[in-house]
């Protein structure tokens, strides 16, 4: 089993189908599940490590949005505030494997001035930015 590189800050999802999005992850993005924990029928806590990182995810809570603070995307009409920014080794294969998983194309990959460049939004709802950076 894996361990994400240790890091002050990480994503936390709130989504609807905690277990499918698990699955999903594991599908589009490689992640491999390390810890699960259960709350009222639900997902209450999955740890993920995706390309060596920690993602963490839950069922979203609507009755206890007042101690989680969130919701789902699919609460907000599918939208989010936010991109989970993955740098990779190819953003052109990580890409394709997403969307060819079942994410939605948001930006084809292109060549930016840091690097290539593509972005998609998983059907949880989640944006996820697949970079790789140009080597110096």
């Amino acid at each position: 089993m894996s361990n994400p590189k240790p890091s002050p800050v990480a994503p936390y999802l709130s989504v609807r189908g905690g277990s499918d999005a698990v699955a999903f992850y594991a599908k589009a993005f490689g992640a491999e599940e390390l810890e699960r924990y259960e709350f009222e029928g639900k997902l209450g806590h999955a740890a993920l490590c995706i390309n060596g990182g920690a993602v963490y995810l839950a069922d979203e809570f609507p009755e206890h949005e007042a101690l989680v603070g969130n919701v789902a995307p699919a609460t907000l009409n599918n939208r989010t505030t936010f991109t989970i920014n993955l740098n990779v080794d190819d953003a052109d294969a990580w890409y394709k494997r997403a969307v060819e998983a079942g994410c939605t194309p948001i930006r084809e990959v292109t060549d930016e001035f840091f690097g290539r460049h593509g972005k998609v939004r998983d059907p949880f709802g989640h944006v996820w930015s697949l970079v790789t950076l140009k080597t110096r």
